[in-house]
């Protein structure tokens, strides 16, 4: 039986559904990704920086082929799923709840001649649209924070792995004993009472049969991605107003400015987590 819903799942879909919204993520944030880069300096392009990070989580996925099911949750447009249908040849199936987002997955993904090799559905990860057991991969970058139920996102994900199956993802969160408070100028903006955290995810996945394979610590890309996104947009501000209002971008430098100060000052952290479920 499907549950209800979370607030914040509620509130990031008609977020992400906005023309606002899906204007700047597109043309701003990474075009067919929307995670945060990995970047080797900081004036990167943040397209090669976002495709970076696709690559790298993908290559810690060993053995991954035809023979295999990914599953993406918050697929945002596919960049992910188009990189690792390509490179891979496996089958993957984007879960989104933004049809906006899913609209424009479904034209790319055609484009490319990838779409016998991926599914496309609205849905959401506190209740993924997927069998008990049918993915050997669970995949997620940068989505889980949208949870109002994480411990829900958890269950699902375990739900839907095969024993022994692999679950990848990335997410913003706060530091292991970030103090009370300071995180609310960030929480306020995106319509959450709290963000994951390592400490967190390692406790929750060990309580539901996971072993960790690979933790990499790497806060200083979402500083630097979360500057790299400001700075693109104040320079193409006149230009990016033709296509979002000025109010929306507005806010959103400076939401960006919250979030650099709260990893200037130890209060974020941001990396990879690779975790296998138990046979």
């Amino acid at each position: 039986m499907t549950k209800a819903r979370s607030t914040a799942v509620e509130q990031a879909e008609a977020y992400y559904d906005s023309p606002d919204a899906d204007a700047f993520y597109f043309h701003v944030w990474g075009g067919e990704d929307i995670h945060i880069g990995m970047y080797e300096n900081d004036d990167e392009p943040i397209v090669e920086a976002s495709h970076r990070n696709d690559e790298t989580l993908a290559s810690m996925l060993e053995g991954l082929g035809p023979e295999h099911r990914v599953l993406d949750i918050g697929a945002g447009y596919g960049g992910a799923a188009r990189h690792l249908a390509k490179t891979r040849g496996c089958h993957v199936t984007c879960v989104n709840i933004s049809e906006t987002q899913n609209r424009l997955n479904r034209e790319l993904t055609q484009k490319a001649g990838l779409s016998g090799l991926i599914d496309v559905q609205y849905g959401d990860f506190e209740n993924i649209p997927a069998e008990d057991k049918s993915f050997e991969f669970v995949w997620s970058q940068d989505a889980i924070l949208h949870s109002g139920n994480r411990r829900r996102v958890l269950d699902e994900v375990k739900r839907v792995l095969k024993p022994g199956g692999e679950f990848i993802f990335t997410d913003p969160m706060q530091a292991d004993g970030c103090p009370d408070g300071v995180l609310q100028p960030i929480l306020d903006r995106i319509h959450l009472e709290t963000l994951g955290s390592f400490g967190f995810y390692e406790k929750e996945l060990a309580a539901r049969g996971f072993e960790k394979i690979e933790v990499r610590e790497m806060t200083h890309q979402l500083r630097r991605h979360y500057a790299r996104v400001a700075r693109e947009l104040t320079d193409g501000y006149d230009r990016l107003s033709d296509i979002a209002s000025r109010d929306y971008l507005d806010n959103m430098i400076k939401g960006l400015g919250h979030w650099v100060n709260g990893a200037d000052k130890g209060y974020l952290a941001w990396g990879v987590m690779h975790y296998r479920l138990a046979k």
